[in-house]
């Protein structure tokens, strides 16, 4: 089950001040929490990301499944979000990148650090997104 799977990175995460094994290893792995959409409960997602700036860019690719994961919904209704990077916890605001050059430029980037996401693009008909994460003025990472 892959909230069993998620669950086990959160804590390994979180026991190894960020630093992960298994698929996720040397990678740049950030915890995503969102607020559900239906819910309103905190709901956390670990997920890679790469950095533009300020910001942190992650990859709403679901493994190339044909819908979006729970958390970009998530993200779509309540933009405000809290990511833990290594030891850091941030406040930022989530701004899906839907199309066009900064979404292109934003997602070759993830591909040339992570080829795995070209690969998830083939397998599915969606646009896959690209979201941005802008730390809050005065943050971490700012």
């Amino acid at each position: 089950m892959a909230n069993d799977w998620n669950q086990q990175i959160i804590a390994e995460f979180r026991a190894n001040a960020g630093k992960v094994g298994g698929p996720f290893e040397g990678k740049d792995l950030l915890l995503l929490t969102t607020t559900g959409a239906k819910t309103g409960l905190p709901r956390t997602n670990p997920t890679a990301y790469i950095r533009d700036g300020n910001r942190f860019v992650i990859i709403a690719s679901k493994g190339g499944a044909p819908e979006n994961p729970d958390w970009y919904h998530n993200l779509l209704a309540n933009p405000r979000v809290t990511l833990e990077i290594g030891t850091e916890t941030i406040e930022a605001t989530a701004t899906p990148l839907t199309g066009g050059s900064e979404r292109d430029r934003l997602f070759a980037a993830m591909v040339a650090a992570m080829p795995g996401f070209a690969e998830y693009q083939t397998k599915t008909d969606r646009l896959i997104p690209v979201v941005a994460l802008t730390p809050s003025s005065g943050e971490p990472g700012s």
